[in-house]
């Protein structure tokens, strides 16, 4: 039995979510209706949603080792994320995003602030752990994920990515991916031609993808739903939950990470695509990217009949508007 069943690469930063009625006009000026600070980074979120539903994690990487880094790896801990390979790196500082969402549109606007701490470098990685892990969880094509993807394919575990952004190097790293994920604009980016076209005809580039390399390939178009594909289950169209939602910032993270947890319990990719769509409306109604995600049994029974239990997330989300001083109560 493997130590771990995923183990996460990523760069996690600061997240202090702004959830607005509506955007202000120039030189105008707006009552903020929600405040809260909360971990960020797509593998990062995506690590914590698996781990609430189930999936014993590991996160690798670098923050700095000031109170966000500090933040940012009690925030890993409370949710029983391993936390052996992060580095808090001496007097340097964390990343930091100002995410402002307004209700009006169910937009977003992200204000990144870089800090000072350097990625992870590939002698710093605790490359056993990743040889204890069931799946490497990635988001990028980079020299370093292509390192950790030859590690992963070595010791026979899985390549899972997170390509909610096109680079250049996506298109030559599909053949060591096993689990593709990809947001609408990736989509947009290998198939510029067909963009146009309703998610009812995918399936010929769905198929397309599959044979450059993945075994399961999944497309998401927000609020319009996802497709997917594999050999042995053919092509699928899921439609989006409906929610009240305010807050839309991290509903793809959540999603590869429910995903994940699911198709490690052996469900069927269309299932898993579900569970992962519920999950990321669940996220959805309350602010930020963490705060909202569901456990096993809310989201299960968000399934049976579409009712959410708030009771503990929304402990999670006065928990997180408390601000990032008290982590020091945790340290």
């Amino acid at each position: 039995m493997r130590r771990f069943d995923v183990f996460g690469l990523d760069t996690p930063c600061m997240d202090l979510n702004v959830n607005l009625e509506t955007v202000p006009e120039r030189n105008q000026g707006a009552m903020i209706r929600a405040l809260s600070w909360q971990g960020g980074g797509k593998v990062s979120s995506g690590l914590v949603a698996a781990a609430r539903l189930g999936a014993r994690c590991a996160v690798a990487g670098a923050v700095g080792d000031d109170l966000y880094g500090n933040f940012c790896r009690e925030d890993f801990a409370r949710h029983g994320i391993d936390v052996s390979g992060l580095i808090l790196r001496k007097d340097a500082t964390t990343h930091l995003s100002i995410v402002v969402s307004d209700r009006k549109t169910q937009s977003r606007t992200i204000l990144f602030h870089p800090g000072s701490a350097q990625r992870a470098r590939e002698e710093e990685i605790d490359w056993k752990a990743l040889e204890q892990s069931a799946y490497l969880f990635i988001s990028d094509a980079s020299p370093l994920s292509q390192k950790a993807a030859e590690v992963a394919k070595a010791c026979g575990a899985g390549v899972f990515i997170d390509a909610d952004y096109y680079t250049d190097g996506l298109p030559a790293f599909l053949p060591q991916i096993d689990l593709f994920i990809g947001s609408e604009f990736v989509f947009d980016a290998l198939f510029p031609q067909k963009k146009e076209k309703g998610l009812n005809a995918l399936e010929e580039e769905c198929r397309e993808l599959a044979l450059r390399g993945p075994g399961v390939v999944l497309f998401t178009f927000g609020e319009k739903g996802c497709v997917g594909y594999t050999k042995e289950e053919g092509y699928f169209v899921l439609p989006a939950f409906e929610v009240d939602a305010i807050d839309t910032v991290g509903a793809g993270d959540v999603f590869h990470g429910a995903f994940l947890a699911s198709y490690l319990k052996g469900k069927t990719v269309k299932e898993c695509a579900r569970a992962a769509s519920a999950v990321s409306a669940i996220k959805c109604t309350r602010i930020g990217g963490r705060a909202g995600i569901p456990d096993s049994a809310v989201l299960e029974r968000f399934l049976k009949d579409g009712y959410i239990e708030y009771g503990e997330i929304d402990e999670r989300v006065l928990y997180y508007q408390r601000g990032v001083e008290h982590v020091y109560d945790e340290i």
